[in-house]
């Protein structure tokens, strides 16, 4: 094909790409429930996705804009993302962890956008780690991983039954009422949790990702985190030296490390440290790996596998 022709092909797709997701945007109205019925509800990642699902029930058609196995923090929205956002009733997100849904979410015109920052109660904070380093400047950043304690999630699902019964009123008890199982199951979890690792041997949380300051919190632990906040995080050698050093004083048992990340830095901290290795999910994403089908079933492995590793009678 000559060098022209192959040029005015390449700038035609373009244009139906752009076409097609200004014309999947023009769809939405955000004006209520689908022909089907059920109200489109767009979440940006798996826990708020969950809640969607447990809260909004057959009303709702819920969608997830971070895919089964995906790392949330560095999501990037395609354009059919960004379409999806636009013609949700009602999108469910958190300000703050995905830079990419925020900057869609500035555009969005009609339908119900739900902040699960306020509800969520996000109060604590990190110091970033950048090439290695700790990031003084940005000392004070909002820790985002507050589903990690049910509490807090079951407010979540308090405040987005309501938002869910502004943009349907129709179904606004039904929506109450998901709420009221769903906040009745997290407190169930939130017991276990406490009495499971009410005496524990170490409360020394040791962890790949720096992802469970709210769970430790919730639970009388102390959270170390061998990266930053982000799971990619690389720590330099100094850290890991130290963690290392921290691990022998304080006779930690167990490293945890996640499944959708590489469990190299827990293994390499260790091996060094002559200790074993589990799993403690921060439930960004499900994948196939996962301990569990879903938020519960996921929890109630982590609580299991803290037991054995800290541990807990």
């Amino acid at each position: 094909m000559p060098r022209r022709s192959r040029l005015a092909a390449a700038l035609a797709a373009v244009l139906a790409v752009a076409l097609g997701a200004v014309a999947l945007a023009g769809c939405g109205s955000g004006d209520g429930p689908r022909a089907d019925g059920k109200l489109s509800v767009e979440a940006s990642f798996y826990p708020l996705q969950w809640v969607a699902e447990q809260v909004g029930g057959d009303h709702v058609a819920v969608g997830s804009l971070t895919k089964p196995g995906a790392e949330p923090h560095d999501l990037e929205l395609t354009p059919r993302d960004v379409a999806a956002i636009q013609d949700a009733d009602v999108v469910l997100y958190l300000s703050g962890f995905q830079p990419a849904v925020d900057d869609a979410i500035d555009d969005v015109s009609g339908g119900t956008v739900f902040d699960a920052k306020a509800s969520g109660r996000l109060d604590r904070t990190f110091t970033p780690i950048e090439d290695g380093e700790s990031n003084a400047d940005e000392a004070g950043s909002v820790d985002p991983h507050f589903w990690l304690d049910p509490t807090r999630l079951a407010d979540v699902a308090t405040a987005f039954a309501k938002a869910l019964g502004q943009q349907d009123p129709a179904h606004a008890a039904d929506y109450t009422a998901g709420a009221t199982a769903l906040v009745a199951k997290l407190d169930r979890l939130d017991a276990s949790f406490r009495a499971g690792l009410a005496d524990c041997a170490n409360p020394d949380l040791v962890t790949s990702h720096n992802a469970f300051g709210y769970l430790a919190a919730r639970y009388g632990l102390t959270q170390e985190g061998i990266t930053g906040l982000t799971p990619e995080d690389e720590p330099s050698a100094s850290d890991l030296a130290a963690v290392t050093k921290f691990v022998k004083a304080k006779k930690v048992r167990t490293i945890y490390f996640e499944t959708l990340v590489s469990p190299d830095i827990a293994e390499t901290v260790a091996r060094e440290a002559g200790v074993k290795t589990a799993v403690l999910d921060p439930l960004e994403g499900l994948n196939d790996d996962s301990q569990g089908s879903d938020y519960l079933e996921v929890m109630a492995s982590n609580l299991k596998n803290l037991q054995a590793g800290q541990p807990c009678p």
